[in-house]
Formats: structure tokens, C-alpha cells, sequence
């Protein structure tokens, strides 16, 4: 595999960073994950902007042509792994730079550190005609859930609990709401009504997510952005995740309870159909 990192095309074995790279010490970093189809970055600027947000957020500054170089990098990418059809990722980090450990920021002239690979990627289209199966968990990630930082500990930590569990994902409970899932965003529908937690700082603004509101809008499909209380969650009658990787997948049990008929729903398939057809354009 060949990977780019600060200036240069490598094989991922001779890529090395610093071991006082603050994305290695403090998790000072953001990144994105962008999805290929046949070659082709699907819905690269949303990434990028959402990118750029992120960038801001942490004080992480880097010049607007270092950001205009990042999708020719990525498309370069594409190339020197041969992953011009099919499916594939893009995944981008930049972390602040390494300098000597200490919690303020470093000096300013401190380099970033932008590191790029691509990988195949298969859709799971078992998982998405039969749903999975879920827990839910307390959210005590920190309350800027919205930037696409690198600290990503309390999502393992779900993911393992979830796994230990015996299920595929975790779902998060903040105040008594639903909040996201562990990796994805997530959507319930009731009655023909589409229901998802709104824009906050509190959940990632998904890129698929916004994509479903789109199609949703397009379809003519109602949509209610206020969250989905705990007390609410079975009484759904579907529950889908959202995700660059996870594309539309349904949730059909949670802990331990069949939600709905416990098999992927109306609503939930013609999302899916949607976006295989916005793919396929791309």
C-alpha cells in the first residue's frame, strides 16, 4: 500500500511519525473518512468542509493551499492502489505537529503532520438487508461530540462493550435521549415521520446523515429533528444508522428486544435504494 505523508508518496511500512507527535501523545488531531465508489471521492466537498470546521475548532491552522491540495492527493492516491473500481476509503488525519510534550500549544512556525491512505472496502449487504442488533450505554464523551477529532476512546470502548455484548453496535443515552451510535448517526421513524437528534454539539454532523435529510426532503418524507427519548426507542417503528461506511443499516434488536417486526423496514430500504442510486452517479 502507498500512503502520503507530509510531502511524500511512501509504502505504508516506510511511513513513520514521531513519537512526539501530538496526535500520539495528546489525540491533538481531526480527521475524516471519505468513501470511493469506482474511483471517484463521493461527496468530497461536504468531507472537506466538514474538514475545515474541525480544523478551526481544535486552532489547528494550516494554509488554504495545503486544504486545495488534499482531494488531488486523495485522487493520487486512488491511482497508486489500483482502487479505480469497486469500493474504497480515503482516511485523512492531521494532527498539530511534533514538539516537545507539554499542554500549551507549540510554536507557531510547528508543522503539521497530514498523513493519507486509501484501502478497498466491501459493503456489508448482508448486514444491511438484515439489520443488527444493538445495546444501549450512557454517552459520557466529551460535549463536543460535533468535531472529527482523534479521541476516539469512548467509542471503543462502546464498540468492545457492545461485542462483548454479543451485538454489533452500541447506541448512546445522553439526559435521557438518543443521542448517536457509536460510530454512525442514527434515524427512527414513526408512523411515515423520519426522527433524528438535531444539530448540536453533541453529535457529528454525518455526511450521510445530512444526505438522508436531502433525499428525505426530495422524497417528500416528513422529518422531525427532535431526539428520540429512551422511553420512545421500542416504540419506533424502524431504527436505521447513517455512516460513510455503514451507509443506511437497520437496527432490528435492542438489548435483547425485537424492535417493530424485527426485520429492516419500508422506510428503511428506500433509503438504502437511494443511495445506491446516488452512488452509482457519482
Amino acid at each position: 500500500m502507498v500512503v502520503y505523508l507530509n510531502g511524500e508518496f511512501v509504502k505504508k511500512a516506510d511511513a513513520k511519525v514521531s513519537v512526539d507527535d501530538r496526535g500520539f501523545v495528546f489525540g491533538d488531531g481531526i480527521y475524516e473518512v471519505i468513501r470511493v465508489v469506482d474511483g471517484h471521492l463521493f461527496l468530497p466537498d461536504p468531507h472537506m468542509k466538514r474538514l475545515a470546521i474541525g480544523l478551526d475548532g481544535l486552532a489547528i491552522r494550516i494554509t488554504g493551499s495545503m486544504l486545495d491540495s488534499i482531494i488531488p492527493i486523495a485522487e493520487e492516491l486512488i491511482e497508486k492502489n489500483e482502487l479505480t473500481s469497486g469500493h474504497a476509503t480515503i482516511y485523512l488525519q492531521i494532527t498539530r505537529g511534533h514538539a516537545v510534550r507539554t499542554h500549551e500549544f507549540p510554536p507557531i512556525d510547528t508543522k503539521v503532520t497530514i498523513y493519507m491512505s486509501a484501502a478497498a472496502f466491501t459493503p456489508n449487504l448482508g448486514i444491511q438487508e438484515q439489520g443488527v442488533a444493538a445495546i444501549t450505554m450512557a454517552d459520557i464523551r466529551w460535549t463536543r461530540c460535533d468535531l472529527k477529532t482523534v479521541n476516539l476512546l469512548p467509542n471503543v470502548l462502546a464498540k468492545q462493550r457492545a461485542l462483548d455484548a454479543g451485538v454489533f453496535t452500541a447506541i448512546f443515552i445522553r439526559d435521557g435521549a438518543v443521542t448517536e451510535g457509536q460510530n454512525s448517526n442514527i434515524f427512527g421513524v414513526k408512523n411515515g415521520v423520519l426522527r433524528t437528534y438535531p444539530l448540536t454539539n453533541y453529535i457529528l454532523p454525518g455526511i450521510t446523515r445530512a444526505l438522508v435529510l436531502e433525499m428525505a426532503d426530495k422524497e417528500d418524507i416528513p422529518i422531525d429533528q427532535s431526539p428520540i427519548l429512551e422511553s420512545e426507542l421500542m416504540e419506533m417503528d424502524e431504527l436505521f444508522l447513517s455512516g460513510t461506511t455503514t451507509d443506511i443499516q437497520p437496527i432490528v434488536t435492542i438489548n435483547r428486544s425485537s424492535l417493530g417486526t424485527g426485520l429492516r423496514g419500508e422506510v428503511t430500504e428506500r433509503f438504502q435504494e437511494l443511495l445506491r442510486r446516488k452512488m452509482a452517479k457519482a
